[in-house]
């Protein structure tokens, strides 16, 4: 694992690093300050019904991912990245600029639209990174610096979400929400600053700035590569399964646990964590080499831990004689929680197993003139399966009338299914993948 670590001694790969940090540590500021805003404020003022606000927000961030996830990897393709990146932060200091006025002048309507074009650079952004990877590492290189990428998400996520909690918890709050956002903007832009230069892998493509037909075409040419295709459903079946528990992690921590704030952010930790630790293991476990040999492990682990979570879930004592939130201390005393939080820290854990692998195979198997699009589709198919997410909790919670632990045992057994559905369709074209190099698009694409 010390080699791993190794690769923040190089600038191809810390600049890179410390640029998509900082990045996911904004966005994820910002959202959660203005989610909580609207359920703290905005909504008693303008007398509109919190859910209906935080819903509202949570489709203008991922809209943009339907939108131009296709045309951002054309662009992504078609120029140089590093001067491309150095571009997209610079939006986002703009963006997080008018984000402030927003927040100190409390006009709803301007940080709804900061947060919208906020999605829009990060929809921007993702094929940049994830294409900019197999170009500038070695080849022994790829499964651990997509490790410390999923470890570096996972924690800029998280620490993102601590921040917001804490600064609107101080003395003028929105002011310092508003400084915040913009320094960590400025310091995204510095660090983008040190990327090397890499060659644009297709500068000649003409690009169809019409972002429907784009999509359509870059969908259709994503299932011309059937090994690349269902890499990308696994891919994003783990988006699925990460917001199907996480969004309910704040409701199962006041109802179930009976726990307050801190003991939300502590489950939260865990479950980063775990995929942080999982995440770093995948280049030590495989040796370094693109491979799938992790991949049933991380199947396997989301079942059984989601699985056992519905038990230790029905068997605490709820008996509680008093109303009163519990703090994380508390929580610890009850019996069965220990369980719990070893269910979430594995569930974490045997994700960043399961995922590393299929981002690293999706980027070195990608043809190099469409990796970026292929980045672009995986964004599309990511947002679809996050809002059928929040659908497929509506109808089982709502529609079923099931509990939260029914919920997870449900989402659990289906992991099976499709586990064995994608490894099944991976091992079956894996090695046409293998055999080729992708160098050059198939004829049917233009």
């Amino acid at each position: 694992m010390a080699n791993q670590f190794q690769l923040f001694k190089r600038r191809r790969f810390n600049a890179m690093f410390f640029t998509q940090f900082l990045g996911a540590f904004n966005d994820n500021i910002f959202k959660q300050a203005l989610i909580l805003v609207l359920t703290y404020t905005a909504a008693s003022q303008i007398g509109v019904e919190v859910s209906i606000l935080n819903n509202l927000a949570a489709m203008l961030f991922i809209l943009p991912y339907f939108l131009f996830s296709a045309l951002a990897g054309q662009i992504a393709d078609k120029f140089e990245k590093s001067k491309l990146t150095r571009f997209v932060k610079l939006l986002e200091l703009v963006i997080m600029t008018v984000a402030a006025i927003g927040f100190v002048f409390e006009w709803y309507a301007l940080l709804f639209v900061a947060l919208f074009l906020m999605g829009t650079h990060s929809t921007f952004f993702g094929p940049i990174k994830y294409a900019y990877l197999p170009q500038a590492m070695q080849k022994d290189e790829l499964v651990g610096a997509n490790g410390l990428f999923q470890m570096g998400t996972s924690l800029a996520i998280l620490l993102g979400m601590i921040v917001a909690g804490v600064l609107t918890q101080l003395p003028q709050s929105l002011y310092w929400i508003s400084a915040t956002v913009v320094v960590v903007a400025l310091l995204g832009y510095m660090a983008a600053r040190f990327i090397p230069m890499t060659p644009a892998m297709q500068p000649n493509l003409t690009i169809n700035w019409n972002v429907f037909t784009t999509s359509i075409a870059t969908v259709r040419y994503l299932y011309s590569l059937p090994f690349l295709f269902f890499v990308i459903l696994g891919n994003s079946w783990f988006w699925f399964y990460g917001a199907t528990f996480l969004t309910q992690t704040p409701e199962f921590s006041k109802v179930i646990l009976q726990g307050d704030e801190s003991v939300v952010i502590f489950l939260l930790t865990l479950f980063s964590v775990g995929v942080s630790i999982g995440s770093l293991l995948c280049k030590s476990l495989t040796k370094n080499q693109v491979s799938l040999r992790l991949l049933p492990f991380g199947i396997a682990g989301l079942s059984i831990f989601a699985i056992d979570l519905y038990f230790s879930l029905s068997g605490l004592n709820n008996d509680l004689s008093s109303n009163t939130l519990l703090g994380i201390s508390d929580v610890f005393g009850r019996g069965g929680s220990l369980r719990v939080f070893a269910d979430l820290f594995f569930l974490g854990f045997s994700g960043g197993l399961y995922i590393v692998p299929l981002y690293a195979s999706m980027q070195a198997y990608a043809p190099k003139s469409h990796r970026a699009r292929i980045v672009g589709a995986n964004n599309i198919f990511n947002a679809i399966f996050m809002v059928t997410s929040a659908i497929f909790a509506i109808v089982v919670l709502n529609s079923l009338n099931l509990s939260l632990p029914q919920l997870f045992l449900v989402t659990g057994l289906l992991n099976i299914i499709f586990g064995v559905f994608l490894y099944i369709k991976l091992n079956k074209h894996v090695g046409q993948a293998v055999m080729q190099t992708y160098d050059e698009p198939p004829s049917s694409e233009s």
